[in-house]
């Protein structure tokens, strides 16, 4: 298959505004902490970690503590 004849040439892959850049490294330590949302709490890590939602705060926070300690 030949190219169109008034085609412009393609950009180089490195340049091209189409290619995501690659995604940073995640954090090798883990920051959980706990969130409301309405009546209930949930554990939330740094890396996109949720927990369960809860309607204790102890169990959330129990969770955030197990998934940093894992």
């Amino acid at each position: 298959m030949d190219p169109h004849p008034g085609a412009p040439p393609a950009p180089e892959p490195e340049t091209s505004p189409l290619i995501r850049p690659r995604a940073q490294e995640p954090p090798t330590a883990h920051a959980a902490s706990t969130t409301e949302r309405g009546s209930f709490c949930l554990a939330v890590c740094c890396c996109g970690w949720r927990g369960p939602a809860r309607r204790s705060r102890d169990l959330a926070r129990r969770d955030a503590a197990e998934h940093g300690a894992a």
